[in-house]
């Protein structure tokens, strides 16, 4: 899934389109050293990696915006069970500061969450700026009785619902759902194993 969107800026030569696809595996590297300078090294003990440790992404919901060949922007979507309720949760989502003003991370939302609503997911939860989401739909309404596996600003627990009702009577720990990553074996223990 390639979707070539052209900015509301004028193009200039600092300007160019940019496409949102499918994260590939050849990503990972940029997709890590954007999140280290968007996040900090010290993202790794943020609260909501807690519910991403471990797990891959939900299928199809892993998005990489790419602009001249480099990734600008990355979003992922993860499976959790919000108190009891079916969900996912975004995040992180993080555009290269030099192409901030180009509305990538206003388009990789778009794009993730009209994926996640087309997947049949009912709902999804984020710990992020309420003024910012707020367009997306994102509101506190639904998420006051949630809560998460670390400290959090509760202002900031936002939730959408794709499914009138999705989120109703949701409360206790969100907690990650999704498909474990499988573990990797060390060069040395294989070297072991074959001796």
């Amino acid at each position: 899934m390639t979707a070539f969107r052209k900015t509301q800026v004028d193009l200039t030569s600092n300007a160019a389109p940019f496409a949102i696809r499918a994260e590939r595996a050849a990503d990972v590297a940029m997709r890590e050293a954007l999140l280290d300078a968007s996040f900090g090294e010290t993202r790794h003990g943020r609260t909501c990696q807690r519910l991403r440790d471990g797990r891959a992404p939900a299928a199809g919901l892993a998005l990489s915006a790419v602009r001249e060949g480099t990734l600008v922007g990355t979003v992922r979507l993860w499976h959790v069970s919000a108190g009891g309720r079916p969900a996912l949760v975004l995040g992180p989502l993080a555009v290269d500061p030099a192409c901030r003003e180009l509305g990538i991370g206003a388009a990789l939302m778009q794009q993730a969450l009209a994926a996640a609503r087309a997947r049949g997911h009912e709902a999804v939860i984020l710990l992020g700026d309420a003024a910012y989401y707020a367009r997306f739909g994102f509101t506190g309404e639904k998420t006051g009785a949630l809560s998460l596996p670390g400290p959090f600003e509760r202002d900031r627990l936002l939730a959408v619902e794709f499914t009138d009702g999705a989120l109703d009577g949701a409360e206790g720990m969100i907690v990650p759902t999704g498909a474990a990553l499988p573990k990797r074996r060390s060069v040395r223990g294989l070297q072991a194993q074959a001796a």
